[in-house]
């Protein structure tokens, strides 16, 4: 087992992902963008909105014709239109002339600004006194305000939340093309693993992994595919993979990295065609046993099977990759909140830690409090909120220094 524990540093791991390629693209109508990845920048095609339009109702008017209108000394200016909402209006405004407008209206040529109708009184129907002086674009959006032409208006790599489809639409694109979503396999193994349905005898734990671990997958928007139960049987295992490689983006197999007599995952990875392990072994706690491959194009990884450990693994090192298969740009999606540490916590230099937080608002600020509990409970996950990530040359942490928390 040569493979076993040439431990690699968080960064190291992380720096793996520019070795597997993006997936490939489709065209989706705009209507079922949402959640999906841009594969292309879009570029407005004309300038947005296109015209100078009001943001508020009342009139528009020469910005100069209102210079130094105040209550008691205020503009008189001649009402010579009214605009409709959709019409382009087919006169030009002259200083000293004013024109009815709504929200969303287009301004007259001559015109750029508007008088909110709370800053002004109509005298009669061809005369209004204004009462606050207005600057040149105010209340108004230019015609090129929101995006001139042929700017990017999204970068590719962005992922289309509703307002980047509304944008889309409003720049008139009825379909975009986005990066495929990946489909994860999971994969549960071990002797002592039961389906969630059977009642669990001695030594027999209910599946929780699989479970927890597409959770987590459809959480980052990808598709997750779970596979079943296969025992500490290598040709069983060998059998699983071979399928959900074939059939998937990404494999996840929870349980079978440690040491042990029973534990056949890196030799069946070795031994798949065109399947090398980059990976056995990350000075991170918890979750050291991890395993990557790299079979075709795919990654294939070996989580431990302690739950908090697959889940942290998972959301710390395999979520990234899961990025970078779906085309996401820039970050590594993971949020991060500012607290202040409830109380002093220890860990043991040389390895990464990553600490269950529980947060607690306390109006001005937020108090983390360490949940603490072996990698084996799943309790410890389900009352964190969050992850606090202690440095592998850090001795710990003191209370009440201001800590980053990974929201889980």
């Amino acid at each position: 087992m040569n493979h076993f524990f040439k431990v690699k540093s968080l960064e190291e791991v992380l720096a793996l992902r520019e070795d597997f390629p993006c997936l490939g693209t489709e065209r989706v109508d705009v209507a079922r963008s949402c959640s999906r990845v841009l594969a292309e920048d879009l570029r407005a095609p004309r300038d947005m909105p296109g015209f100078r339009r009001a943001t508020m109702d009342g009139y528009a008017v020469k910005a100069s014709s209102t210079f130094g209108a105040t209550e008691s000394s205020p503009a008189w200016l001649k009402i010579t239109g009214t605009i409709l909402m959709g019409d382009e209006p087919g006169f030009a405004l002259k200083p000293g002339e004013a024109a009815r407008i709504s929200t969303g209206g287009m301004l007259p040529r001559g015109a750029d600004s508007v008088v909110m109708v709370e800053h002004s009184q109509t005298v009669d129907e061809t005369s209004v006194e204004i009462y606050k002086s207005v600057a040149p674009l105010q209340h108004v959006i230019d015609r090129s305000e929101d995006f001139p032409k042929d700017q990017v208006a999204i970068p590719r790599g962005t992922r289309i939340r509703p307002q980047e489809a509304g944008l889309a639409a409003g720049l008139g694109f009825s379909s975009l093309e986005v990066f495929k979503t990946p489909k994860v396999g999971i994969i549960s193994t071990g002797d002592e693993i039961i389906p969630i349905e059977e009642e669990p005898g001695p030594g027999r734990i209910r599946d929780i992994n699989s479970y927890t671990l597409a959770g987590f997958v459809e959480e980052a928007h990808g598709l997750p595919v779970r596979y079943g139960i296969v025992r500490d049987d290598p040709s069983d295992l060998r059998l699983a993979c071979e399928k959900a490689l074939a059939e998937t983006d990404m494999v996840l197999i929870s349980g079978g990295s440690s040491v042990g007599t029973r534990d056949y995952t890196v030799e069946v990875l070795s031994n798949l065609p065109d399947t090398r392990i980059r990976v056995h072994g990350m000075s991170i706690s918890p979750g050291k046993p991890t395993i990557l491959a790299h079979s075709g194009n795919k990654p294939v990884w070996g989580l431990p099977g302690q739950v908090t450990s697959a889940m942290v693994v998972l959301k710390i090192v395999v979520l990234p990759f899961l990025r970078r298969l779906m085309g996401a740009a820039g970050t590594d999606g993971l949020v991060r909140v500012k607290a202040r540490l409830a109380r002093n916590l220890a860990s043991a230099q040389g390895r990464r830690e990553f600490a269950r937080i529980m947060l607690e608002d306390r109006g001005d600020e937020l108090l983390a409090r360490p949940v603490l509990g072996k990698s084996g409970l799943i309790r410890t996950m389900v009352h964190a909120d969050g992850l606090l990530e202690i440095g592998e040359h850090v001795e710990g942490m003191e209370k009440d220094r201001m800590v980053d928390i990974i929201l889980l």
